[in-house]
């Protein structure tokens, strides 16, 4: 039996879709040989209600901030609730703090950087988002935001940080993420599984 790990990915209105199902679908997939599973993947919202995300699709999330699990992936999903709203939030923003000091690996998605540089997670590191946002992710200090790239693993000592590009790159960075907590055989296991080219 393969230990897991749980991977929780945080949702909010108007999230992205592709951004937070696409590491949902690889993580979900990802298995061993004898096809245990390693990881439980779970969504979790500041509160337990429906999430409206973008153009209109209904997600009902596993968790609260209150009760969720202990989490040792943390995915940031974008969109415009990442960019516009969620980025207001200090609840929210506290939470991806809290969360990203103590989980093994953090992954954004799209402007998911966006709610890690405003809370100060990116500072020192290097990082990339939607082409569309690159500007306002150089916009804050500290940050060596790089271009026509679909992921960016910035991890230290202290902390390990993958950023991705826009929307379908989330699939890139979250494949790239199983190579670095599994193996390199179970990243492409997965990706062949899904159909999903990564040469």
């Amino acid at each position: 039996m393969t230990l897991k790990r749980t991977v929780g990915i945080l949702l909010f209105n108007e999230v992205e879709v592709l951004d937070f199902a696409g590491p949902f679908e690889v993580f979900s997939l990802a298995e061993n040989k004898s096809n245990n599973k390693h990881f439980n993947v779970i969504t979790i919202a500041e509160h337990p209600a429906p999430i409206s995300a973008r153009n209109g699709l209904k997600v009902i999330p596993d968790y609260s901030f209150a009760n969720h699990p202990d989490i040792d992936v943390l995915v940031i999903p974008g969109g415009y609730g990442a960019e516009k709203i969620e980025i207001h939030n200090q609840v929210v923003l506290d939470w991806v703090i809290a969360q990203a000091n103590i989980a093994e690996l953090t992954l954004s998605v799209c402007t998911g950087a966006l709610l890690l540089a405003k809370a100060g997670l990116l500072a020192g590191r290097a990082a990339t988002t939607h082409w569309m946002d690159l500007d306002n992710l150089a916009s804050y200090p500290d940050i060596d935001v790089i271009d026509n790239i679909r992921y960016v693993d910035a991890s230290d000592d202290m902390r390990n940080i993958v950023t991705s590009a826009g929307i379908s790159a989330g699939i890139h960075a979250s494949l790239y993420c199983i190579e670095k907590l599994v193996d390199n055989q179970t990243k492409r296991a997965t990706a062949h599984r899904m159909e999903f080219d990564i040469d």
